[in-house]
């Protein structure tokens, strides 16, 4: 499983933190071997049609969120500018931005696993809006699993957004404001696969 992972990580060309801690040290896949797979990887790539970006950049949203295609097309279905912003908010995304999780592939497993409150509330969807007021925090009955081990180290020097707020000490965050496009660069192309949907 994990080189099939890190197998569409290279032919995308691109560090989705499949593997959270491998993607993080210089054994990432992408540093050690950064050609594409196969036999043929390493020798010079034709140019890429208009549509196959397209398609690399959907695939790449999908890998680094886990996203299907049916939510995929659910989230393409509105206006576009809104898009990233929906990204940005969901619970999985602002549980990784916080330092809880060291990947939004692991945050996405810790929500769906029960590990994530919501203003008090265990929360298991993934794709929840936070929204402006919301306090995310692990829940004190997780907090001695494996998943958590050494956060209190790491979170010591994480950076985070300006519209969240950490208490790192309560493992505790919240959104203290508008989510902020200029912070997170997210690795791909939001219109790209915009136009990809609108074909």
């Amino acid at each position: 499983m994990r080189r099939i992972k890190e197998k569409k990580e290279r032919s995308l060309g691109v560090k989705l933190f499949l593997k959270a801690d491998r993607c993080s040290s210089p054994k990432c896949v992408t540093v050690r071997r950064p050609q594409r797979p196969g036999q043929h990887g390493g020798k010079r790539q034709k140019n890429i049609s208009d549509f196959g970006r397209q398609l690399q950049e959907k695939q790449k949203i999908m890998f680094f969120f886990g996203l299907n295609d049916r939510q995929m097309r659910r989230l393409f279905d509105g206006p576009k500018e809104s898009v990233a912003r929906e990204l940005r908010e969901r619970l999985d995304f602002v549980t990784y931005l916080l330092g809880f999780a060291k990947s939004p592939r692991v945050a996405r497993q810790m929500v769906s696993h029960g590990h994530i409150r919501v203003n008090g509330r265990k929360t298991t969807i993934p794709s929840f809006r936070v929204r402006v007021g919301d306090k995310i925090e692990i829940r004190p009955e997780s907090r001695d699993s494996k998943l958590f081990e050494g956060i209190q180290d790491r979170l010591k020097t994480l950076e985070i957004p300006k519209w969240l707020k950490l208490d790192a000490e309560k493992l505790e965050g919240e959104c203290v404001a508008a989510s902020n496009a200029e912070e997170e660069r997210f690795p791909f192309d939001i219109n790209l696969v915009g136009q990809f949907y609108s074909r």
